[in-house]
Order: structure tokens, then sequence, then C-alpha cells
């Protein structure tokens, strides 16, 4: 289990994050057109995963933008913007923002991301949320960076997520 805060508050994740090298685990998350998306579907690609509470709060929203924009020059990378918002609320978002550089996912359905990844608010206002964090997987799914932002109203180091893949 990790330790977050939100506003000063201590919160305890559910897990901790998947460790460097390590495989990352197996996922199944909605799409926006309420397809299923697997981790599969990305194999030979490099994935960087920006995870968060929610799309309808600035820090999620910014990065979500953030991504959108930094990643845009990357080869053979796919930015996948995973919450627990229902699609709908991530396509809304995603179209009245033109972001076309981001696939957005939701766990709203089998709710296991947040435990298979570590990373599930389980106390304080935002339990049963995904807290803020980012991963990066090389082409073959194994994990070469993870951060678990240590205040979920702070964003998360983008270079450093991206530094990975120059």
């Amino acid at each position: 289990m990790s330790q977050i805060t939100f506003k000063g508050e201590q919160i305890t994740t559910y897990g901790d994050l998947p460790a460097k090298d390590e495989k990352a685990p197996h996922f199944e998350l909605i799409k926006t057109d309420l397809s299923t998306a697997t981790l599969n579907d990305f194999k030979g690609k490099r994935v960087i995963m920006n995870i968060f509470p929610s799309i309808d709060t600035g820090v999620c929203a910014t990065s979500v933008r953030s991504f959108n924009e930094r990643a845009t020059d990357l080869k053979n990378t796919v930015v996948l913007c995973i919450s627990r918002d229902l699609p709908f609320a991530q396509k809304r978002f995603v179209d009245d923002e033109g972001l076309d550089n981001v696939i957005n996912l939701s766990d709203f359905k089998e709710r296991n991301f947040g435990k298979d990844y570590g990373l599930e608010m389980i106390d304080g206002p935002l339990e049963g949320l995904l807290s803020r964090v980012v991963i990066v997987l090389d082409e073959n799914g194994n994990v070469i960076h993870s951060q678990q932002v240590p205040d979920i109203a702070e964003e998360p180091d983008y270079l450093a997520a991206l530094k990975t893949l120059l």
C-alpha cells in the first residue's frame, strides 16, 4: 500500500505500482464508443498511461491536455488516459477540447484496473477513484517508468515520463 495526500489528508492506495522491468498486468477497459480495449491491443507500441481520478477536475484535465500536446511527435507511442469517469464524459471532454493524440479509457465497469495496478484509493474523500499515476511501457508491455504523484492535487512529472521514450 502507498500513502498519498489530498488537501493535506493522508490517503491509502490499494497496493503498489508495478515495478520497473515487470510485465504490466493485463487490463480490460471501456473506450468512449463503449467497446473494450485490452493491453494486448497496444502490443508492439510504447504506451504512456496517464491515470487520474476524474476528467472533470482541473489538474486531471490539464494532464490530458499536456500529454496530448507533448506526445505528438513520439513515434510508435500511444497515450492512454485512464479514469473511472463514464465514457460519455471522457468523449465530451476530448471532443470539446479537440484532442486527438490521446485515447480515453474507463475503468467504470469491471473496476479491476485500480486494484491490479495498485493505485485505487481505498480511503479519504476520493475513495474508490484512481489515484494520479503515470506508467510508461515499452513495446513488450514492460514497465520502464512509473510515478505515483504524492499529492493528488499536483500534476505528474511529464518530462520524466517522456524522457524514458527518447
